[in-house]
């Protein structure tokens, strides 16, 4: 469903929590509801895995194996898809130095900016932001806790606590 003020929204998985992780998974929902997910094969010298994280994601470096893609492709994948674009992610402290961890590891220029979600939030959107998350999260029964699932869930709250501040 599309809604005019729809954020692009962006997501990221990691091998863990800390310092030495890298990206493992992209997600994105765009303004027009489109969904995008990439699992990234991890490039050479990222050996960095968190247990911890694993189970919360559910990605296994089996899966990364046999199902990711290079840092090249991915890098170039997303320039395609959203080249000039900004996109928000509500983990931006973390999200932006895993893609600028994957874009340096392929030698691709990024082409679009990531900014945090709070530059776009009222306050009246943040103070009700954690309640009806996680109302969505409860209401949409979704099972996986995956890049693009987490966007989704960013974009409707996005949108739903910007019509609850509008009184719509």
């Amino acid at each position: 469903m599309h809604y005019v003020n729809n954020p692009n929204i962006i997501d990221i998985e990691a091998s863990g929590f800390g310092g030495d992780s890298y990206p493992i998974e992209v997600g994105l929902v765009l303004s027009n509801g489109e969904r995008f997910c990439l699992l990234i094969l991890p490039a050479e010298g990222w050996e960095y895995w968190n247990e911890e994280a694993e189970k919360v994601h559910h990605i296994s470096r089996d899966m990364l194996e046999n199902y990711g893609k290079s840092v090249s492709e991915v890098a170039c994948l997303l320039n395609e898809k959203l080249a000039g674009m900004t996109l928000y992610s509500d983990g931006w402290v973390v999200d932006k130095p895993w893609l600028t961890r994957l874009f340096y590891a392929s030698g691709v220029d990024m082409q679009f900016t990531v900014s945090s979600l709070e530059m776009i939030l009222s306050d009246k959107q943040m103070n009700i932001w954690h309640k009806t998350k996680d109302k969505i999260i409860m209401q949409s029964n979704i099972q996986r806790h995956r890049a693009s699932n987490d966007a989704w869930v960013i974009q409707e709250t996005y949108r739903q606590t910007h019509q609850l501040s509008k009184g719509l």
